[in-house]
């Protein structure tokens, strides 16, 4: 076999091992996503208060239909979660639904404003709580975006990890109206 054959094998060997890494990475990422969503389900949320952006704090409130949702700024299927996660909310708020936005960035000095100025140029008007990691934490939160859906008695009813797109929406619209029925 000719050196340039032998070099042609040898990247094909490499090629194949990176796609079979890839292919574990992801279904690793999809059974742990799975294991997660059931692992809350019926489950009482804890109680947490986080400082508000803006000043004060805020906490989960009980009695109330609320979506929770972790992301971060850096997050692409966050960033495309977004509008979806407010729009839902602004439909659902005058049925007395509250949404209690997590960011999960890193604390630094300036975070608040990157955060202010995220939300400015995405258009987004929902209330923010900047997690120290106490949520995260609390909650077990291993992938971002994370949404989960409390019900009046603060038990979880309804999660999701990954990116809120159309037919998982419908699935949210679904959990909410059964939610508020109760």
């Amino acid at each position: 076999m000719t050196e340039r054959a032998l070099a042609q094998r040898s990247d094909a060997w490499i090629w194949a091992l990176v796609v079979a890494a890839t292919c574990s990475v992801v279904a690793l990422a999809v059974v742990q996503g799975n294991r997660s969503e059931s692992r809350l389900a019926g489950k009482p949320a804890p109680d947490v208060a986080l400082p508000l952006l803006g000043g004060g704090k805020s906490a989960i409130q009980h009695g109330k239909v609320t979506m929770v949702d972790f992301w971060a700024t850096w997050c692409a299927p966050c960033r495309a979660s977004m509008p979806r996660v407010q729009k839902v909310w602004q439909e659902y708020k005058p049925n007395g639904v509250e949404l209690y936005s997590v960011d999960t960035d890193d604390p630094s000095a300036d975070r608040e404003s990157q955060v202010s100025e995220f939300l400015l140029q995405n258009r987004l008007t929902f209330p923010v709580v900047l997690d120290d990691g106490t949520a995260g934490h609390a909650f077990a939160v291993a992938s971002l975006p994370t949404m989960l859906l409390l019900d009046k008695e603060g038990k979880v009813v309804w999660s999701h990890i990954g990116a809120l797109n159309a037919s998982r929406e419908v699935d949210l619209r679904a959990a909410l109206n059964r939610a508020l029925s109760r």
